[in-house]
């Protein structure tokens, strides 16, 4: 039997011959699969005669929006692999990329355009576009002869041939990890991996073919593209689509629209029900709102629960394209703070991080390992980094901890690299995060190692707090005290107005180490 088709733009050109609803609402404007699909096959044609080929590298830099899509979609059409930038990159992090992946074409908004001419001579790009077909991105001033509007591409009538036929080992995309170790790492997604998430996906969570679908996480980031976003377009839903998060626009929107599905970081979610007239919003469409990207904690999740809101907790990496685990709707609140169960398709186990041996028991802390379909083929060009993290039976080494429950069910403990080892004892941040936050004065919460003379290292707390609460590190240590073995409690505590995050609404630990470890108050007694 031949091997099925899956390609995202052939699936994207079947919808457009059926009438339905607006496949993008892009900031209030709606566009149809129809003119989607036109506009990517009429910027396939034009990359093609720019010498875009199959395998070539075609980066994106910029906001969310309907270009990146159609470029995605573009170079799906080609067979060409779709590199998303983090758009928060600096340009010797954005140069790095460049080089790593061998970016043929770069496709740039006008935001970005001084940044990519900056490290012009360093890359080997052939060709840069310049965005200028979106008016909530115009272009200001000429750009300059190496720059190529992007409408000179788009505009023009040409033939253009069917589109590429893609099966399960063709890389799709190129998703740069967010490098908090090093350099950052190219994730090899292949369209597999991207077709078999939404299997997964739809196999579990309440999604339908019309689904109205907020995306507002950055779309660069797998979570943001893939977790609801792609399916909804290829299946015949409707995405709605800005530019950027903003709580109370979010909230308008999950009303306004009738939104069925959304995805979002932990810290969107308690922006949201932050905002004014959350409480009295009318979101009873909201079938299926999917929490993951950063550990979630279980007081978020009671918290909507009692608002009748079923946040859904689901677990993976970009390297699992995105989800391995999910909690369905229903065990919310009976198993709040798990991560749920593997999705059908894809197999967990836990292994010693040391030892490598498989444990089996409950409620024993072990290193997750992930293998079936949606796992990526290993790193562009990092033949070291795939072996250490991919064994020749298809298992990925994930870096996370955690345990299993009696009943089957995953708790998420920590990143291997994130613990902090004091006096011999492994204590993992996140889970005197969770503690933390309960206290009522603690918005937010975010622990980290430092040096200690006598213990090796010590626990640092630091926290955004509700205005006027002022909280000593006494204070703290008598509150988590209650839960924690006293060798967990922070030594040192800070108060800050905001913690650091990347642009994919993760914390940003190494950020964090840099700028608060120096200005620690530290307990008088440990």
């Amino acid at each position: 039997m031949a091997a099925v088709d899956i390609s995202p733009a052939a699936a994207l050109y079947r919808r457009a011959l059926y009438p339905g609803p607006a496949a993008v609402i892009y900031e209030g404007h709606e566009i149809s699969a129809a003119e989607i699909g036109r506009t990517a096959r009429e910027f396939a044609a034009g990359l093609s005669e720019h010498g875009l080929r199959r395998g070539d590298r075609i980066a994106y830099l910029g906001f969310n929006s309907a270009t990146f899509l159609e470029t995605l979609f573009a170079a799906a059409h080609l067979g060409a692999v779709f590199v998303p930038l983090n758009f928060r990159l600096a340009a010797d992090e954005i140069r790095h990329i460049l080089n790593d992946c061998g970016a043929h074409t770069v496709v740039v908004e006008e935001g970005h355009r001084e940044l990519v001419t900056s490290v012009r001579a360093d890359i080997s790009a052939r060709s840069l576009l310049l965005v200028d077909t979106d008016p909530h991105c115009p272009t200001t001033g000429e750009p300059g002869p190496e720059w190529t509007p992007l409408s000179t591409l788009r505009g023009a009538h040409r033939p253009v041939r069917e589109p590429v036929v893609l099966h399960d080992s063709d890389l799709a995309a190129l998703m740069y990890t967010s490098g908090t170790t090093g350099r950052p790492k190219g994730v090899m997604l292949t369209h597999g991996n991207l077709w078999w998430n939404a299997v997964n996906v739809d196999a579990v969570v309440d999604t339908r073919a019309d689904d109205v679908n907020l995306a507002l996480a950055p779309l660069f980031h797998i979570g943001g593209l893939n977790a609801l976003t792609l399916r909804t377009l290829v299946r015949g839903g409707t995405v709605i689509l800005r530019r950027g998060f903003d709580p109370a626009r979010c909230l308008e929107d999950l009303v306004r629209y009738r939104v069925n599905t959304f995805f979002a970081v932990p810290a969107m979610y308690t922006a949201l029900a932050r905002t004014p007239g959350f409480a009295e919003a009318d979101l009873s469409a909201l079938r299926s709102p999917i929490v993951a990207g950063a550990p979630v904690p279980p007081q978020l999740i009671r918290d909507y629960g009692a608002m009748g809101l079923l946040l859904q907790q689901a677990w993976g990496l970009t390297e699992t394209a995105p989800f391995a685990t999910y909690l369905p709707a229903r065990l919310t609140l009976e198993k709040t703070g798990s991560a749920g169960l593997p999705m059908p398709y894809t197999e967990i186990r836990l292994i010693h991080p040391v030892t490598g041996v498989e444990i089996d028991g409950p409620d024993t802390q072990g290193e997750i390992c992930v293998r079936g379909p949606n796992v990526a083929a290993g790193y562009w060009d990092n033949p070291d980094a795939t072996r250490a993290a991919f064994d020749d039976r298809g298992w990925f080494r994930t870096g996370d901890i955690a345990y299993r429950d009696k009943d089957g069910f995953y708790y998420i403990v920590d990143r291997l690299k994130d613990m902090i080892i004091s006096g011999g004892e492994n204590i993992y941040p996140a889970e005197v995060e969770r503690v933390l936050v309960e206290h009522p004065d603690v918005l937010e919460a975010a622990v980290v190692g430092v040096p200690d003379p006598k213990w090796g290292e010590t626990v640092l707390a630091v926290l955004t707090c509700a205005p006027g609460a002022e909280l000593t590190v006494e204070e703290v240590r008598e509150f988590a005290g209650r839960h924690l073995a006293r060798y967990k409690l922070p030594t040192g505590v800070q108060v800050v107005e905001q913690l650091p995050r990347n642009a994919s609404g993760k914390l940003d630990k190494r950020e964090l180490r840099r700028s608060v470890t120096a200005q620690a108050t530290v307990a008088t007694t440990v």
